[in-house]
Parts: structure tokens; C-alpha cells; sequence
């Protein structure tokens, strides 16, 4: 029942970075890793760190429309500004770039815009953004002088067939210099999503990267003041980044119930864009990941009339 060190337990952001070395190839320091009460505390950790002015200076947020309500509660409670870009639906919810240009531009009449949050696979949209989108996307935090915030959480959930999912910091490493020297991003998992679905242990983890070494030491001052995440949830963690290898004894049953969940999640994604789909006014893009999908409602002209 004793509390950890603030940022987490020492051996689990170690084999946090292992995972993170293993999934991208790139090397991981457990310094740059803080463990949190599930992603949504640790996505409310750096909006807190990268909010400040007041007026035209105040922080704006760019964050996809549809969203997950977290960005849109957590920007309204720092009194941060919400600029909104559109998703575009018509091409499977695809991220525009044009599209990110005119929200920051508007932005830019009205506040200082710092901040750019990306969901990938999408929540609630279900999309999986292309390797070509990520690199674009990185491109333009770039030019703009943009902090990434990429909300990764559903990485394990990829479910169509020619979708495959691209981390950012793979992805700003692969571009190589100046973008992997000077992009920063913050990147969040958790253990509520994908094939384990243990939301109640609220446990995640964000990863730091090219975050001023000034900056970093006030997130780290700034978790202290909530003691640490759960330490059940953090043992948790570890299990999740650290799973039974080939030749463990549990192993064998280890990928077969992580490949029984992940199957039926696609199937119950294949189905529920199916029904959606054959139901008349309703029409669905196809549910390429995550845990959702989307539907249109189109309202027949008598119930339009009715409303007026």
C-alpha cells in the first residue's frame, strides 16, 4: 500500500522503453517516461504544462472533430481555446492538412495556437491514419512550431485489411533530422484499450520526446503534486508492455487469448458497419480500428418538416 516515486515505478518505465524499443526501433529512456492514473490523466498532465496567457495569447488546442469529450472538458477547464479541424468523413475520416492550415489560421486571429492533438486510431471515428497522413502531419507541427500531443491508445486495435498502425515518434525518426531533433511530442498508451480492456485499474503512460530539459523537470514537479498513479495499476502496466515470451510457459495461452479477443473485436467491427449499412437514412464508413464506429443519420424530409 506505500506510494511509488511520482513518475512511476523505476523498473516499469524501464520496461515501458523496452516496448517503446521494440515496437519502433528507436531507442527509449525511461527518463522521458511518466506513468499516469490512465491516459486521460496524463493527457490532462501536459494541456496543464503547455496552457498559459491570457486574451490573444491564450493557448489554443487544435483537436479533431468528431473528438473524444476529454479534450474538448479538459481544454474548457484550463480555460485553453478549442480550435476545431474537421475530419473528413467522405474519404474514411481522413486528416486534411488544408484542413489543419485553415483551423490554425483562424485560431491565429484570436489566440495563440501551441498545441496540436492527434487520435490515432480514431475515437469515436475508428479510422487508421496512413503512414503518409503521420509523416504530413509531422511536417506541419514542424513548420507551424506545434507541440504533437498523439493519443495512441488503440494502437493494438487495427482491424482492415491494408491498415496498419505508425507511431508518431516511429514515424519523426524515420523522417530523421531536422524533424527528429526538433518536433516534440507527447505520445499516450493505456491499458483500458486494445486485447487487455483493464480500465478499472486506470493505469497508462506518456513518452517525452525533444521536451526542453527545463520543461520536463516542471511535468516532473507537476505529477508530484498528484503522489503517484495507482501502484496495482502500474504492476499492471508492466504485464502489459512485458508479455509472456515464446518458450514461457504461458505463452501459449497468452496469444491465443490475445488472438480470440482481437478477432472478435474485428468481427463485431465487420458487423456492426454491415447493419449500419443495410438500415435505410443510416450509412457508416468501414470501422478500420479502434473500438467504435460512426454513423450518419439522415433525416427523412417529414421528420425535417415536423421539427420546423
Amino acid at each position: 500500500g506505500a506510494y511509488s516515486a511520482s513518475p512511476g515505478i523505476e523498473l516499469v518505465r524501464q520496461d515501458v522503453a523496452q516496448f517503446l524499443q521494440r515496437r519502433d526501433g528507436v531507442a527509449a529512456k525511461p527518463e522521458d517516461i511518466f506513468l499516469s492514473t490512465g491516459a486521460s490523466d496524463a493527457i490532462m498532465s501536459i494541456l496543464k504544462l503547455l496552457v498559459a496567457g491570457e486574451g490573444p495569447s491564450r493557448t489554443g488546442v487544435l483537436i479533431p472533430i468528431p473528438q473524444y469529450p476529454l479534450y474538448s472538458a479538459a481544454i474548457a477547464e484550463l480555460s485553453a481555446v478549442q480550435l476545431n479541424y474537421y475530419l473528413d468523413e467522405d474519404h474514411c475520416w481522413a486528416l486534411d492538412v488544408a484542413e489543419l492550415r485553415r483551423a490554425l489560421a483562424e485560431g491565429r486571429r484570436h489566440c495563440c495556437p501551441r498545441v496540436l492533438c492527434i487520435i490515432n486510431p480514431g475515437n469515436p471515428t475508428g479510422q487508421v491514419q496512413s503512414r503518409q497522413c503521420v509523416e504530413d502531419v509531422i511536417k506541419f507541427a514542424f513548420e507551424e512550431k506545434l507541440f504533437l500531443m498523439a493519443d495512441e491508445v488503440y494502437q493494438d486495435n487495427i482491424y482492415a485489411e491494408g491498415s496498419a498502425f505508425h507511431s508518431f515518434k516511429k514515424v519523426l525518426f524515420e523522417m530523421g533530422p531536422p524533424y527528429s531533433e526538433v518536433v516534440e511530442l507527447a505520445s499516450f498508451h493505456s491499458v483500458s484499450k486494445g486485447f487487455m480492456g483493464e480500465c478499472g485499474f486506470r493505469s497508462g503512460y506518456v513518452e517525452v520526446v525533444n521536451m526542453d530539459p527545463e520543461v520536463k523537470q516542471q511535468l516532473a514537479k507537476l505529477v508530484s503534486v498528484r503522489l503517484c498513479p495507482p501502484v496495482s495499476g502500474q504492476i499492471l502496466l508492466d504485464a502489459v508492455v512485458d508479455p509472456p515470451k515464446p518458450g514461457d510457459p504461458s505463452y501459449e495461452l497468452f496469444i491465443s487469448e490475445k488472438t480470440a479477443v482481437l478477432s472478435a473485436l474485428a468481427h463485431k467491427a465487420r458487423l456492426t458497419q454491415e447493419i449500419f449499412n443495410k438500415s435505410p437514412g443510416i450509412r457508416c464508413n468501414p470501422v478500420q480500428g479502434a473500438m467504435y464506429s460512426f454513423p450518419r443519420i439522415e433525416l427523412p424530409p417529414r421528420a425535417l418538416a415536423a421539427a420546423k
